[in-house]
């Protein structure tokens, strides 16, 4: 039997095909740079005329018809891990055998599970299709958030990576621009540019790719976004309008199980064919094939309303704690009172009175008195605690029902 050649020479350079031993006992193939004098002196000359060339590199991805040599070029994709099963199976067979999957499936997605298994199909089948930028987001543990990264991971292999938010900024980026999915997990971007480069990245076909020590090189470029974090609240700026991100909070797994990525992982092939045999839930109706409406939620909501209505929510939160903490059923208090107390209670904040004001009278339709009135004000001492003191002013009547509903509503 011809013993196999683990060497190549793409343009004027050669390298090696190696397989890397993993944690987890298994190993993956992946191709290093090799001195061309090393191989002369462990092989002998004569083998370099045995070793296969090609013209260049190409990345062409495909999962169902993967090729590695295109038109002389070598295909730097990667054949993912696992092939779907050959046999067809009816639906219902199927589902008998994947049914850690499908209820892993509809505990990430809940309602919308058949746009989620529309989301892996077309990263199986159209892996050049723009998609939205997936957030997993819950501030509890144990939410399987990780699992179905490692999920994907399994099912995609080479193709997908994980990288931390401060290499997402760097402007190395050869790591990660020729894949298929890029995993970002604890994602705190606290910079509005961060956001507007992870929103173009998002709709382009083309990037540089830039590695140390090499020149930029423009490539096609077709990866996926998906970011998991902590933060429900505040992990990423957008704006009020913005139609690119699918915000899914995940709740936690009542019963947890050791073995679930392995059990997910056994039932991969049988996954795959799955998704290759049902049709597609949804169509194509935005260049990121999922319309605003369809992947709209309310965590994406109580994001954009927290990123766009800070003082309010900070009012909000100053008002409940104050209900709280006292047994009123209604406060009396003019715009400066609150900014007083807005001040004390979140420090290094910069508000205006005309900015309090203006929520007041015009977000929460309330309306002062007509004249001057006698009545009790209060404020935060530097304990946090609530006092009480006699002022006259034409007040704003806040309810603390209408607080608690507000509270709700910015919670939920």
């Amino acid at each position: 039997m011809k013993e196999k050649i683990p060497y190549l020479r793409v343009g004027t350079t050669y390298y090696k095909t190696i397989e890397k031993p993993l944690i987890s006992g298994d190993k993956i193939s992946i191709l290093v740079r090799w001195n061309r004098e090393t191989i002369i002196s462990d092989c002998g000359k004569t083998y370099l005329s045995q070793i296969p060339k090609y013209d260049g590199f190409c990345c062409i991805p495909n999962h169902l018809n993967y090729e590695k040599i295109i038109e002389g070029f070598y295909n730097i994709y990667n054949e993912i891990p696992y092939q779907p099963i050959e046999e067809s199976l009816n639906s219902d067979a199927l589902k008998e055998k994947i049914q850690f999957s499908l209820n892993f499936m509809e505990h990430i997605f809940g309602e919308q599970l058949e746009l989620g298994l529309d989301y892996i199909k077309i990263l199986l089948e159209k892996p050049t299709q723009m998609l939205p930028i997936l957030c997993l987001v819950s501030k509890e543990r144990s939410t399987g958030k990780s699992t179905f990264i490692k999920w994907l991971k399994s099912i995609f292999g080479l193709n997908m990576t994980y990288i931390k938010g401060d290499s997402f900024s760097s402007q190395f980026n050869s790591d990660w621009t020729s894949m298929l999915i890029v995993a970002i997990d604890e994602v705190f971007f606290d910079k509005k540019e961060i956001t507007e480069r992870l929103k173009y990245l998002s709709t382009t076909n083309k990037d540089k790719i830039e590695a140390k020590g090499k020149d930029r090189e423009e490539i096609d470029f077709f990866a996926k976004f998906i970011l998991c974090s902590n933060n429900e609240d505040n992990f990423i700026q957008i704006d009020e309008n913005e139609i690119r991100f699918w915000i899914i909070k995940i709740k936690p797994i009542k019963t947890e199980n050791t073995d679930f990525l392995q059990n997910l992982t056994k039932e991969i092939p049988y996954f795959l064919r799955y998704l290759i045999q049902r049709h597609f839930h949804s169509h194509k109706k935005t260049r990121m094939w999922f319309s605003h409406s369809e992947i709209k939620t309310r965590a994406l909501q109580k994001l954009v309303w927290k990123n766009n209505n800070k003082l309010e929510s900070k009012l909000i939160e100053l008002l409940f704690e104050f209900f709280e903490c006292t047994d009123e059923k209604e406060l009396q208090c003019i715009p400066q009172d609150l900014l007083n107390m807005l001040n004390r209670m979140f420090k290094n904040q910069y508000w205006t009175i005309n900015e309090v004001r203006k929520i007041l009278k015009e977000i929460w339709k309330l309306e002062p008195q007509n004249n001057s009135l006698a009545y009790i004000k209060y404020d935060i001492d530097y304990s946090g605690s609530f006092y009480q003191s006699n002022k006259t002013g034409r007040y704003f009547t806040i309810k603390k029902d209408f607080i608690l509903q507000k509270y709700d509503e910015m919670m939920n």
